[in-house]
């Protein structure tokens, strides 16, 4: 299996482990703005088609793991739905 393009990951994720995956935290203030997030993040979700195969939160925190679709190489949804969450996080 071959290494994700770097070039295509966007600013601030990390690309982890085999089978590939991009891994980034989004913090934020307080819980209102986490739970705004997490329920934006589910409509981008089904708009997209593109679900995070892990995504884990705390008050202040979300986790977001996306992975190529059965586990294989990361495809140009997976980088637009990383894109458009960074979106979601700085409120766009």
């Amino acid at each position: 299996m071959a290494d994700p393009d770097l070039t295509r990951i966007p600013a601030g994720w990390e690309s982890r482990g085999k089978p590939p995956t991009l891994f980034k935290r989004y913090t934020f203030d307080r819980y209102g703005d986490t739970r705004a997030f997490l329920d934006a993040l589910a409509v981008l979700s089904e708009e997209l088609g593109v679900h995070p195969q892990n995504i884990n939160f705390a008050t202040t925190y979300v986790n977001v793991t996306l992975e190529g679709r059965d586990g294989g190489e990361l495809t140009d949804p997976d980088f637009v739905m990383a894109a458009r969450i960074d979106a979601l996080a700085s409120g766009g």
